[in-house]
């Protein structure tokens, strides 16, 4: 037996195939394994820093990961109890009966939220597991109906209450419209909806399919037009510098993260307009419902074949 190696993007990967956690990959490093099971490692960056991306603990990683020492979990926890505290603080008077997340991420957090203010956490909402992530399927009208394939409401919950959503992220807003939609649907009297992240006004750069930023429903608006656009009785985000704290509390030794598409700002210091232009020609809804019909058409000849 040769010694077998596996390299991911979170250790949940490892535990789940019976891996042992060896080391985190560093900034700038370049691993190779040969077909022989031999490893070699370089740096391959002058002067590395390490900017972990800080949306990938908001919404992407499984919570029973550690990513560069950091549990998920943990973090947001932590999300919570920074974002419960802001709520008691800037919405003392607000008359909320019952705290339901938007699932399944923000279940962690909201439970958190919910013990902050002392109100009960209830399960609002029933999964389809079998649907995709919406913000990034193609067309408007194909995430609309997602969403209501994706989620249905549980009228016991909602009928008579003012409920306070919460949710991970708000990105297209598409998701939390409908689901307001859907709760008052249900019966809520009043739908306040609580994010767990900040306002998302920039396209992701670094590796996730983000919509281009005239597609991102905070991108140069205000969180009250933002408010009113999703039908919302009272809308709250995270402070960016809370969600850092909540973060980085797991892992001190981080000095910094990537968080682009909260603040515009881009670590690599190489982006400039002309390639967010580029990438809006590529990512925008009408290419890819171009990119779709031909997938679509290859996928016809394959058969007809």
């Amino acid at each position: 037996g040769r010694t077998e190696y596996m390299v991911a993007s979170e250790s949940v990967a490892l535990d789940t195939l019976g891996f042992e956690f060896l080391r985190d990959v560093a900034p700038g490093e370049a691993i190779y394994i040969t077909e022989k099971g031999q490893l070699f490692t370089r740096q391959c960056a002058d002067n590395p820093v390490s900017n972990p991306c800080l949306f990938e603990y908001v919404y992407f990683a499984r919570p029973d990961s550690f990513i560069d020492k950091i549990s998920v979990y943990s973090a947001r926890v932590n999300m919570g109890t920074k974002l419960g505290e802001k709520i008691a603080r800037e919405w003392e008077d607000l008359d909320i009966d019952v705290v339901i997340p938007i699932p399944e991420t923000s279940c962690d957090i909201a439970l958190e939220i919910a013990r902050i203010l002392g109100k009960p956490y209830r399960q609002g909402f029933v999964k389809n597991r079998y649907v995709g992530r919406t913000f990034i399927m193609p067309g408007q009208q194909l995430r609309r109906k997602s969403v209501r394939r994706k989620l249905n409401a549980n009228r016991a919950e909602f009928r008579d209450k003012n409920v306070l959503l919460v949710d991970d992220s708000i990105v297209r807003g598409t998701t939390s419209e409908q689901i307001i939609e859907m709760a008052r649907e249900a019966g809520a009297k009043k739908v306040y909806l609580a994010s767990a992240a900040p306002e998302i006004r920039f396209p992701n750069v670094y590796g996730i399919d983000m919509p281009t930023a005239n597609e991102l429903i905070a991108h140069g608006r205000e969180v009250d037009e933002i408010r009113q656009i999703i039908g919302a009785d009272g809308l709250i985000f995270q402070d960016l510098n809370d969600l850092i704290e909540a973060v980085r509390a797991e892992n001190p030794d981080i000095q910094q993260f990537e968080c682009s598409v909260f603040n515009g700002v881009y670590v690599t210091k190489d982006v400039d307009q002309q390639y967010l232009d580029f990438l809006d020609s590529l990512r925008n809804d009408d290419a890819k419902a171009v990119l779709f019909q031909n997938e679509m058409e290859n996928l016809e000849m394959h058969n007809e074949g």
